[in-house]
């Protein structure tokens, strides 16, 4: 059969496998697409724009952007917040659901499970806010107060969400318990799926202990898992809104912990002005994907 009849049928095969293969993640693309690709490119449009949605959208190019950096002394305010917490809270949160998946991989198979189980229940839980606030109530029927007064340790009630000098610890707190999550589950999954085989490897080339083992095998071995991790964390950092409005109230007192999500709550969801919520919330993106690139810069280094 002549080489060109050959090479014929083999791309009409790779075309066929191809095609078959794209079929099974065009419905998955389709739905980013309608759902996030192009809501994304709508709201970057939109924040070149005053929208009320009563009305078409004018055009007034970077005017929501000067007013957002120059004019809006709440928006600056709302930018340090998220910056401090993100840089607080992420962190930590990562460090804490990778720590904690570390040590239940070191236990047996039973008590792993349950404690997988314990770390993953922040997710599965969807009324720990109410619990929260009975925890740091600033009156006599508040938990902690409670505590506090019975050990003789303070006189009055602590305004915990009322005092920007408590407001933020007890955030950070809420926030990170609230991280060990997914990115626990994947950190979990990643370990799991370490080839054995490596690490005996490993130690015939001259690895002698778990830091070693830790640093040169296991990370380098799981960075997808990592990367998701990373994204997750600093989403859920940077995103930090809802949570706030439903402990400390919205705003939250003197706008101690006003964060750009609330900003964006305020003037998308109150409001209505939709130009200037999109000009945040594309303020709001691009300092995640910055984040996310730099976060994956370093997480490239690992193994080296």
């Amino acid at each position: 059969m002549p080489q060109q009849t050959l090479r014929r049928k083999k791309s009409g095969k790779g075309f066929w496998k191809s095609l078959i293969e794209y079929s099974f993640v065009a419905p998955y693309m389709l739905l980013f697409t309608i759902f996030t690709v192009l809501p994304v490119l709508a709201a970057i449009l939109l924040s070149f724009t005053y929208f009320n949605m009563m009305e078409p959208p004018t055009v007034i190019w970077f005017e929501n952007y000067i007013n957002l950096f120059l004019n809006d002394t709440l928006f600056v305010r709302a930018l340090q917040n998220t910056v401090i917490i993100a840089a607080i809270t992420g962190p930590l949160g990562y460090l804490a659901s990778f720590v904690f998946a570390w040590i239940l991989n070191e236990l047996p198979r039973g008590v792993r499970t349950v404690g997988t189980l314990v770390f993953y229940m922040p997710t599965l839980s969807g009324n720990m806010m109410a619990i929260w606030t009975m925890l740091f109530s600033g009156d006599d029927n508040g938990y902690i107060n409670g505590v506090l007064q019975r050990l003789g340790l303070i006189s009055t009630p602590i305004q915990f969400l009322k005092d920007s000098d408590y407001m933020l610890p007890v955030l950070v707190v809420i926030v990170l318990w609230s991280s060990l999550g997914t990115g626990f589950l994947s950190f979990v999954a990643g370990i799991q799926g370490v080839d054995r085989s490596l690490y005996e490897a490993a130690s015939v080339d001259g690895v002698t202990n778990r830091w070693q083992e830790l640093w040169y095998i296991t990370l380098p071995s799981m960075r997808p898992q990592l990367m998701f991790g990373a994204v997750m964390s600093i989403t859920s950092s940077l995103g930090v809104g809802t949570v706030i409005t439903q402990v400390f109230g919205f705003p939250s007192y003197d706008y101690t912990l006003h964060t750009l999500a609330s900003h964006l709550e305020d003037y998308g969801g109150m409001r209505f002005e939709m130009g200037y919520a999109c000009a945040i919330a594309t303020v709001l993106f691009l300092l995640m994907v910055g984040t996310n690139l730099v976060i994956k810069k370093w997480l490239s280094r690992i193994g080296e």
